[in-house]
């Protein structure tokens, strides 16, 4: 087992089925194929944040039943894996659990594997969507919420009796929203919903792709708020997130509105397209206007964060590099000047 240098080598020894998932940005799979590749240093993390990987790895034996890492490793300024952090990992895992990985643990083994810098704890909402998803992967039956939450999008307790509906129900339907008639179920229900239930909701559709006729629904709710007088911009927000996994036309008309706004490109819309919906910024003049309305915040902290962010993704980095050099807007040359003068202090 000394030779073990990757986790996929580690998965693959142990006759494990095993899911990488990116969990720092959208929820989604990543190939095992390129994972490997990730590892052996071939090619960066595809869906770096804050220079870090933030995944989860599920594997599972002939009974379906999953076992669940969540990791985070730091990246270098390739994006690249630090491979020693790996190999570390790897060794904790050895050490509680011998190369057998679905062996029941003792409370000793579990601490140890527990106490090491790289596992983590994810957002509730990201646990909930996540553990979801796994399930439906394995065909497993969903949470015992499952059915309360149904029967509450169907409208069956009354909208503003949602107290007792469970996120993991929520998660629950959107998971499966190819099944049952979900779909339907959530485009009929969205307009009705107060405020707590509406906003869980779009929190577990921006790891989803969405179905054409619900992405329609949700740019309905977000057009109503751009051409409103006094425009929910938090809600706003939440809905261009929701529709990260929505076809590309309906999000990239959403985004070329808000952008072709200052007063809609609230740093809070600006931080959700850059998180969730960051390939719309493949396209160079849709990126130089982000950047430009990300600089008219005046929050140049922001600006670096993001700037930093963006610029670490692979899709996105041949896009975001050059326009340090190519700015006709002053506010934006000067964010870029406090950006370069601050990397190199």
């Amino acid at each position: 087992m000394d030779n073990i240098a990757t986790l996929s080598q580690l998965l693959q020894t142990s006759g494990n089925h095993y899911k990488v998932f990116d969990l720092g940005r959208r929820i989604q799979v990543i190939p095992n194929e390129q994972f490997h590749q990730v590892e052996q240093g071939s090619q960066p993390y595809p869906y770096p944040v804050q220079r870090s990987a933030q995944i989860a790895i599920a594997y599972w034996n002939e009974a379906n039943q999953p076992w669940i890492w969540f990791l985070k490793f730091e990246l270098d300024e390739r994006g690249l894996l630090q491979q020693s952090h790996v190999t570390q990992f790897i060794q904790y895992v050895l050490e509680a659990m011998g190369s057998r990985l679905t062996n029941e643990l003792s409370e000793e083994q579990q601490q140890k594997l527990t106490n090491n810098p790289y596992t983590f704890k994810p957002h509730e909402d990201k646990m909930a969507l996540f553990h979801s998803l796994i399930r439906s992967h394995l065909a497993l039956p969903c949470s015992q919420y499952y059915e309360h939450a149904q029967h509450y999008f169907k409208g069956g307790l009354g909208w503003d009796n949602w107290q007792t509906v469970g996120l993991q129900g929520i998660t629950d339907i959107c998971t499966h929203i190819g099944q049952e008639q979900n779909g339907v179920l959530l485009r009929k229900a969205i307009a009705h919903l107060p405020t707590q239930p509406l906003y869980a909701l779009l929190g577990a559709l921006e790891h989803i792709d969405l179905p054409e006729k619900l992405a329609d629904r949700i740019v309905e709710m977000a057009n109503k708020e751009i051409v409103s007088d006094k425009p929910d911009l938090f809600l706003l927000s939440a809905l261009v997130r929701a529709l990260a996994g929505a076809p590309e036309k309906h999000l990239t008309d959403i985004v070329d509105k808000l952008l072709s706004s200052e007063q809609l490109s609230h740093q809070e819309i600006l931080i959700g397209i850059a998180g969730r919906s960051w390939h719309v910024l493949a396209d160079s003049g849709r990126a130089q206007r982000f950047l430009l309305r990300l600089a008219q915040t005046g929050n140049q902290a922001l600006f670096n964060q993001l700037f930093a962010d963006l610029v670490m993704l692979p899709q996105l980095r041949m896009v975001i590099l050059p326009l340090l050099h190519a700015s006709p807007s002053p506010e934006l040359t000067q964010a870029l000047m406090e950006l370069q003068r601050n990397t190199k202090g």
